[in-house]
């Protein structure tokens, strides 16, 4: 009788909730689990916590480290570099590291410490492998060592304590117990690729369960009838030998097949994986899966081998959290949702000269928005999203350009130039080529497509970009964004190209579009743009 009391209790307890709380206590997750720009995951768990880190290239700081306790709920907590310094490419000088920069990280927790270890996609120097550490994954973290570089490689520390890295195409060295360095002499090729491999195997992630060692890696078939796909290589020993399984073979919610990412545990014993998609300009989005053990092989998906449309968060009360923010700029520190489009000038932006705002001044004379220093940058999320700005622009100068761009390889443009004393502001359509080892600007495009005169004595705007990345029957998203302005902030007037197409280049920038808030001067520095607030949903 006390247990029915107790059942009837809590049915009562539930009805009298109020819905939404009801629906956010059920709601299931949602594939894509990310639907943002989030490639080449690694994801480990320490204790209840899951923590991924990702690929931003380009992007300062860099490696971002996102966690979450229900694989639904993830926000930004850290980074494992703010810059790197390697070369002035960086700096967006002497050439630019677009597509280069952080690639793959590989992300462990051994003894009490995370490790992060990452190569560059550079030759020479630029190219070494890094190994950074931190005792917590919010940082700060410090750099170990670096070494030769290693492509799409998996850090792994075996039971007895020894270290390895997995890299390219079935390749492995041991490195020194400190870190410090490989070990000579170690080098070692651990499978064979097979004749049906046809195209690249990369993205190597190690891991071991119930004493076998599991390689997963995404396989990149190119024959006709062949599809993108996940495969593991396992054996008994670490050396070898090794027996290949495929263990994912699904294209997903009218987009392309997935492939690349990893498997990870629960505290129960549950086992998910987290493989990416490619689904053109919105970049590459994370999905989630069950994960069947059937024969000792990770099988990744549904019953019939297919990423789920929905899965069962892990816990339920989870807080709401979003690796896409709006932001007031009330704070006195850049919030971890915030990245920039190579190294800042750190001298040239500021939330303090004028509080509540986000100060962005002109540091050098470029000639257009891809050399632009201090571009701030936030993802731009699916199936739909819309963000604004509110710009004073009164303490520009004559030829600054300042404004609010759907950020890419191929970028849509709301620009404020300052002509002499007068204001305008166009949208534009601008395409950047680069050179193929440099990466240095060739060649910059700008179409002009729409231009509005300010009124007289108005020196505010607001600046609004919608975006739709839904799949659109044609096995592809619809990838296109549309641009507004008003100088009130309740009447919207839409300007410019209609359906402006987002799109997805690896050979430019390998990265998904970007809402990006940008100053620079063509003529003379000392001006500077004053933004009031980031509004996102």
């Amino acid at each position: 009788m006390r247990t029915i009391k107790k059942a009837l209790l809590a049915l009562l307890v539930l009805l009298s909730m109020p819905f939404t709380m009801m629906q956010a206590q059920q709601a299931p997750i949602q594939n894509p689990m990310l639907w943002a720009d989030v490639p080449d995951p690694d994801v480990i768990r320490v204790g209840d916590t899951f923590y991924l880190v990702s690929t931003t290239m380009h992007l300062m700081p860099g490696a971002p480290i996102m966690k979450s306790k229900d694989l639904k709920n993830w926000e930004t907590v850290g980074y494992v570099f703010d810059r790197l310094t390697d070369s002035p490419k960086y700096d967006l000088q002497e050439g630019t590291v677009y597509g280069r920069g952080q690639w793959a990280t590989s992300l462990k927790y051994h003894k009490g410490r995370f490790y992060a270890l990452l190569a560059p996609n550079e030759a020479g120097a630029m190219g070494d492998t890094y190994i950074f550490s931190a005792e917590k994954a919010e940082g700060p973290w410090t750099i170990v060592s670096r070494m030769r570089h290693f492509h799409d490689c998996s850090l792994f520390f075996d039971d007895d304590d020894r270290v390895y890295v997995i890299y390219g195409t079935g390749e492995m060295m041991e490195l020194k117990p400190d870190l410090s360095d490989v070990i000579e002499g170690t080098h070692q090729h651990i499978f064979q690729r097979e004749e049906d491999e046809t195209g690249l195997l990369e993205g190597s992630r190690m891991i071991k369960h119930n004493g076998k060692y599991y390689l997963l890696m995404i396989s990149q078939a190119y024959a006709p009838g062949r599809h993108r796909r996940e495969v593991c290589y396992r054996a008994d020993d670490i050396h070898g030998p090794y027996e290949k399984n495929v263990i994912l073979e699904s294209d997903f919610g009218g987009f392309p097949y997935v492939g690349q990412g990893t498997i990870v545990d629960t505290e129960d014993g549950d086992w998910y994986g987290i493989i990416f998609q490619d689904r053109g300009g919105v970049g590459r989005v994370l999905t989630l899966s069950p994960v069947r053990w059937l024969d000792g092989w990770p099988m990744i998906g549904d019953e019939n081998g297919r990423v789920p449309e929905t899965m069962r968060p892990l816990k339920s009360n989870q807080p709401t959290t979003a690796i896409v923010k709006a932001d007031d700029f009330n704070d006195t520190k850049l919030g971890l949702h915030w990245q920039w489009n190579h190294n800042p000038v750190d001298n040239a932006w500021s939330l303090s000269e004028r509080p509540g705002f986000l100060r962005l001044k002109t540091s050098r004379v470029v000639p257009n928005i891809f050399l632009a220093p201090n571009t701030l940058t936030q993802r731009m999320p699916g199936p739909q999203c819309t963000a604004s700005i509110n710009m004073d622009v009164s303490h520009l100068k004559d030829g600054d350009c300042a404004g609010f761009s759907a950020f890419n390889n191929d970028a849509g443009l709301l620009v404020v130039k300052r002509i002499g004393k007068r204001y305008v502001l166009q949208m534009t359509e601008t395409s950047v080529q680069l050179t193929d080892r440099e990466k240095a600007v060739q060649n910059v495009e700008e179409k002009i497509v729409e231009e509005v005169a300010f009124p007289k004595k108005t020196t505010t705007i607001y600046l609004r970009i919608d975006a739709d990345f839904r799949a659109n029957g044609h096995h592809g998203g619809n990838d296109a964004a549309n641009f507004f302005y008003s100088f009130d902030g309740q009447q919207w007037q839409q300007i410019g190209t209609t359906n402006y197409r987002l799109r997805f280049d690896w050979r430019r920038f390998f990265m998904g579009s970007k809402f990006a808030i940008f100053c620079y001067a063509t003529k003379r520095t000392g001006g500077y743009a004053d933004i009031d607030a980031f509004d996102f949903k």
